[in-house]
């Protein structure tokens, strides 16, 4: 196949790359045997304002094309992937724990190749968690084990699905196209900011499901893996629910990132875990028609573009880094929690991102100094001081504190909503965001708001609604594993975001796919 790349469109003629290529290097229909899309990215600059597109073809007289010597144009090799094994012979079951992105590609691939694997989570399937999820919005009455953090898919299922990842790896267009086979839009395949969608998540997962249990493997939820058993330095098992054994050689821990109760238990096993990195904040909330215009002036409504998002990024004067995260178009800014009288944050949008409000995180790093102490789980209690705290300044019902930008930066209390109505359920209350955040969280985001308003206008706005607290942008650990993704106990593998190894859906499902891999060579060595 040969690539060109750059092929470029107006807004008008968006989705006509191939009348534009054609014109471009001078080929008619009949020189091209069949193309691909690989890419479409939209250039909001507003000098430019166009589509640039990236296109694989194949052409009856390629020698001759390639010898012209055009821009952007170069040879590529298709790579097929391979699952390194079909299971050889009757063994017994792997087990996954957890069902999130990790865990859920684990066991897909597992099963579509023979070895039968057992997916157990802690919490209910699609349809259970969704309505106990909107149960807990509506009344505050939060169910443990099955919430916006834990059930069928992961955390991820609640979001705006985000496929955007920084990794580059042989894996990540089978796991697009195991998405899309499922039910998620082809856009994926080649947007430059590929999401899914909570909605869309909600049926792909359900398909994922019925397809492992097609092929042999099983999916137990209201599973929750409360101990594992091991002799000798090698795993035999987990124990459920606290009276329950399963067996099995290799299981794998792909859990999320408020998995708290299974680290303690993990740590309490004499795995070797490791603080780490990650970030505490808010979430921001703005009207989305105000950041349209603010990207996109006089084209904002055009409808050949979507709606508008942000990533940005401050290095503050007291050496902290600032960033937006998890930005969610036309969304949602959800209750997260999964442990009593804790608020949590998270942001979540429907596939056609039509709210009226845009939100995203805005999160300071937190490094393990700042934890007070060297347990290896401290990072854990960190984040809960946070959330306590934001629980009660919320009105000890899972109502969540919030404040004007305005107020904020000026160190007072809000009194009244503005133009930008908060999205949150079950409800808020006014509170000073500055009383809720450690001092170094609470002043870079204030010179952050600052420094951001002067690259995106409107971005601080004196309307737009903070939200607090967010603090499970990723997992407070690491648990170590070695170069066959196995712990200090032979055949207890770990993975995912939860076990510190991914960030985001799509390198927790590359990650899961690489478990998947490592799993069926040992099991075939045995």
């Amino acid at each position: 196949m040969i690539r060109i790349s750059n092929i470029k469109t107006d807004i008008d003629n968006r989705g006509k790359y191939m009348e534009a290529l054609q014109e471009q290097y001078g080929l008619s229909k009949d020189d091209i045997l069949e193309y691909r899309l690989v890419k479409e990215a939209f250039d909001a600059r507003k000098s430019y304002q166009n589509y640039v597109y990236t296109v694989d073809i194949s052409l009856k007289d390629e020698d001759y094309f390639l010898g012209k010597n055009h821009r952007n144009v170069s040879f590529v090799k298709d790579k097929e992937y391979r699952f390194p094994n079909f299971a050889s012979n009757l063994m017994k079951p792997p087990i996954i724990v957890g069902s999130g992105p990790c865990g859920l590609f684990a066991a897909y691939f597992l099963a579509k190749n023979g070895y039968n694997p057992i997916l157990l989570e802690r919490g209910s399937m699609v349809d259970e968690r969704v309505k106990k999820i909107h149960e807990f919005w509506r009344t505050g009455n939060l169910d443990l084990n099955t919430n916006v953090q834990f059930g069928e898919g992961g955390a991820g299922t609640f979001s705006d699905g985000k496929l955007t990842t920084n990794i580059k790896n042989e894996r990540t267009m089978p796991v697009l196209e195991t998405f899309v086979k499922h039910g998620a839009p082809e856009t994926i395949l080649y947007s430059y900011q590929p999401h899914i969608g909570t909605d869309n998540l909600r049926e792909v997962v359900v398909n994922m499901r019925k397809e492992i249990i097609d092929n042999g493997g099983e999916v137990l939820f209201n599973h929750f893996v409360t101990d594992i058993i091991h002799e000798n330095g090698n795993i035999k098992g987990v124990i459920v629910n606290n009276n329950e054994n399963i067996y099995s050689d290799n299981v794998l821990f792909a859990i999320g990132h408020s998995a708290r109760e299974t680290y303690k238990m993990l740590h309490r096993n004499n795995l070797i875990i490791e603080p780490k990195p990650f970030s505490i904040g808010l979430r921001i909330e703005m009207l989305q028609e105000r950041l349209n215009e603010s990207q996109y002036g006089e084209l904002k409504n055009h409808p050949n573009i979507d709606v508008a998002t942000f990533k940005l990024k401050y290095h503050s004067k007291n050496n902290r880094s600032a960033y937006s995260f998890c930005m969610c178009p036309g969304g949602l800014v959800v209750a997260s929690s999964s442990n009593d009288k804790e608020v949590v944050t998270n942001g979540m949008s429907y596939y056609s991102r039509a709210g009226k409000n845009a939100n995203g995180a805005i999160l300071v790093g937190v490094e393990p100094k700042d934890f007070g102490s060297d347990h290896p789980l401290a990072g854990i209690e960190f984040q809960q001081k946070y959330e306590k705290l934001a629980y009660e300044l919320g009105g000890e019902n899972f109502n969540a504190p919030i404040q004007l930008v305005g107020d904020f930066l000026n160190d007072s209390l809000s009194h009244d909503i503005k133009s930008v109505k908060p999205s949150y359920s079950p409800g808020t209350q006014f509170a000073n965001l500055n009383e809720v955040l450690p001092n170094f969280v609470t002043t870079t985001l204030r010179e952050a708001l600052a420094y951001w308003d002067n690259r995106i206008e409107g971005f601080a706005h004196k309307d737009n609604v903070l939200t607090g607290v967010e603090t499970r942008s990723s997992s407070p650990i690491r648990i170590v594993r070695d170069k066959t993704m196995q712990t200090s106990i032979n055949g207890l593998f770990v993975g995912g975001e939860g076990a510190g190894y991914a960030g985001g859906i799509m390198s927790a499902a590359v990650d899961g796919v690489r478990m998947a891999e490592f799993i069926s060579i040992k099991m075939e060595q045995s």
